[in-house]
């Protein structure tokens, strides 16, 4: 149901049919989103709040606050992409035997598409971009990022380009193209609506976002490594973000000119991804893909990173086989670019060809084995504490394991033909992505939590939250293989086979109790929240951790270091500890600090409304904003009062209240 392209000079596109009164199940959403947002602002006003976010919050450029917002902007969009899951399983339970289920091609489309969109590009992206931005500088003894302007400006960016999603919700449409946008689908002729514009400028915004924070990172690790720290000294989750900033840098690129290529089609009659004046829609599945399957590294390798540092800190020993960890890590990444190809050539080319790409596959997943191995030696003999990180961890060991294993059987050639279009695909995708990413950030999210806060999770709706999203995700996913053996073809709205129907309503059910796990673990942050002072931990060091960010308090203060750190070992924390460390109490200098700024909110929500403006042809107020946009960026390049220092006097008394919370802390114990 597309509306009739009429565009006004003023609002281009945009009219009062755009706006979805005839869809009952949208008004009532956007009434309580619309409520909920006044409720929030009430609140903040009333307990006049706006100064001290924007101060401290909205225009800071501290890694560990901008690392905090970019999670808690993750979790906000897990919900929304959660919501649509739901959705779409209670379609597919429903849609038999001549059932249409409740929702239209129409609206199945759109939430299948914002589902994939939503959980790549604005939960797993930014959860893992702030995991990297909150740890990394602490990690590597440094006190903030090479560029903290833009790595502010990175993160709004990336708020803009979810902003954009979300908008798409109540005003407009999304795109009905899966997340992807394979052409000729997304092209002018078959998606005349917004809903294609939408998805390009949300990923144009927030990918400027992804790619320069990368680049930011990769600069952070190569330049402002505490001395002593050589390479093969980094902590392994430091190398692991390294190697994926390096996929980012080399990947994303690649997916903007991807959509300029795709923008052109629709805004100018391009042709390059048409079937027809020269055009080959193929190209398009091609450049994808050279940025699509290293994001499925780029996803996962950080994460790889956290259980190397949970399984070595709850065994109570050192990594085992760092050097090989290293290395794994590294031909991951150079293999990850090989792999993207059996996505292009299982369409129509020979055995040689497909078989060549099969093969590249199966090695990538001996360098994963080696790891997990590492993994498993690392727990072998040690005094594991079952505590939640670990736990996660083994359950991710166990899922991770299956879905790598059906990943390799699907880039078997003839399987690659007959399996790549089929349910079997997804529950492979989920596998390792909830397996490998989710369950990797929720290991992360009760480790660190403490360090970012200086209390701990609470343990009891921890465990719930767990044991709901292990039984949950099996339940769900487990269906989804035997269907997709049985050749049920994904992206299916509606079925003919009543057989397959019990296997979708185990899956809705699983879908149930993973939804009382995400319950469970935001029951968990507000109770914590609300005991914080039972679950409090003045030592810096709950778990007895064994990198440098353990040796700060916690919550680290603004400079993270007093006196940069010298480092001697891989384990720096711990050797700290061994040798018998002593922390500087006195003799400190002023410390060289980057200056807040607004600058980066403002780039981003100029860039915001050009994407805004883009979407729906209103080419004027494209102009300003762009002209706006060039201007302010200039304009703030003249900007000279980027840093200042904290006086001695300050870092000694903010040392001397940790002394003094120490020692108390120390006396509680003893």
């Amino acid at each position: 149901m597309t509306v009739e392209q009429t565009t006004s000079p003023l609002l281009g596109r945009l009219n009062w049919d755009s706006l979805p009164f005839h869809e009952p199940i949208l008004v009532a959403t956007f009434a309580v989103v619309v409520i909920g947002g006044l409720g929030v602002l009430a609140l903040l006003t009333r307990y006049r709040l706006w100064g001290y976010l924007w101060k401290e919050w909205f225009t800071t450029v501290d890694h560990k606050k901008i690392g905090i917002m970019y999670m808690i902007l993750g979790l906000i969009m897990f919900l929304r992409g959660f919501a649509d899951a739901i959705m779409m399983r209670i379609q597919q339970a429903m849609a038999f035997g001549g059932s249409e289920g409740y929702l239209n091609a129409h609206h199945y489309d759109q939430i299948f598409t914002a589902h994939g969109v939503i959980m790549i590009f604005f939960v797993a992206m930014p959860m893992i971009t702030g995991l990297m931005n909150y740890l990394v500088p602490l990690q590597i003894g440094a006190r903030d990022v090479s560029f903290p302007f833009l790595n502010n400006f990175s993160f709004w960016m990336t708020t803009m380009g979810a902003v954009l999603v979300m908008a798409s919700l109540f005003i407009g449409e999304f795109a009905r193209t899966g997340w992807l946008a394979y052409p000729p689908l997304s092209g002018i002729g078959y998606s005349p609506g917004v809903g294609v514009d939408y998805y390009i400028w949300a990923l144009q915004v927030a990918g400027v976002g992804t790619t320069l924070s990368g680049i930011n990172l990769i600069a952070t690790i190569v330049k402002m490594r505490a001395p002593g720290m050589g390479l093969m000294k980094m902590p392994v989750f430091t190398w692991t973000s390294l190697c994926a900033n390096v996929l980012i840098v080399a990947s994303f690129p690649i997916l903007t000119a991807t959509l300029v290529l795709l923008s052109a089609d629709r805004y100018v009659g391009t042709n390059f991804f048409t079937n027809d004046f020269g055009g080959n829609p193929m190209m398009y599945v091609n450049l994808i893909w050279i940025w699509g399957h290293p994001e499925v590294y780029i996803l996962i390798l950080p994460l790889f990173g956290v259980f190397s540092e949970v399984t070595s800190t709850f065994s109570g020993k050192k990594l085992f086989g760092y050097t090989s960890m290293v290395y794994a890590t590294v031909v991951i990444t150079i293999l990850s670019y090989l792999v993207w190809l059996h996505h292009f050539f299982t369409m129509g080319s020979g055995a040689s060809v497909n078989s060549f790409f099969g093969i590249t596959t199966m090695i990538i997943s001996i360098p994963t084995g080696a790891k997990l191995f590492n993994w498993l030696f690392t727990m072998y003999r040690g005094r594991i504490r079952f505590e939640l990180p670990m736990m996660w961890t083994v359950a991710f060991m166990l899922t991770f394991v299956i879905g790598g294993m059906t990943g390799v059987m699907l880039a078997v050639p003839p399987a690659d033909f007959v399996l790549h279009n089929s349910l079997f695909l997804i529950a492979h995708f989920h596998n390792v992505i909830i397996g490998g990413v989710l369950f990797g950030l929720f290991a992360a999210i009760n480790y660190w939590w403490p360090k970012a806060f200086g209390f701990k999770l609470e343990k009891k709706w921890g465990l719930v939250s767990f044991w709901c999203w292990v039984v949950g995700f099996w339940m769900a996913f487990m269906p989804l293989y035997v269907l997709g053996f049985m050749g049920v073809t994904r992206r299916m709205r509606v079925f003919d086979d009543p057989a397959y129907q019990i296997w979708f309503i185990i899956a809705g059910v699983g879908v149930a109790i993973i939804a009382v796990g995400i319950l469970a673990m935001l029951i968990q942050f507000a109770v914590s929240i609300i005991n914080r002072d039972k679950l409090r931990d003045e030592t810096g060091d709950p778990w007895h951790g064994r990198t440098l960010e353990w040796a700060t308090s916690s919550p680290p203060p603004d400079y993270n270091f007093a006196k940069t750190p010298i480092i001697h070992d891989g384990d720096a924390w711990w050797d700290m500890k061994a040798r018998g460390y002593e922390r500087p109490t006195a003799g400190f200098k002023p410390i060289h600090m980057p200056s807040n700024t607004g600058a980066g909110f403002i780039l981003s929500a100029l860039s915001l409304i050009l994407g805004f403006a883009l979407i729906w042809y209103i080419w004027w107020l494209a102009a300003a904003s762009f002209a706006a946009l060039i201007g302010y960026a200039i304009f703030h390049t003249f900007n000279y009062k980027r840093d200042y220092y904290i006086p001695a006097e300050t870092v000694q008394a903010t040392e001397d209240a940790r002394t003094k919370a120490l020692t108390a802390a120390a006396a509680t114990r003893g």
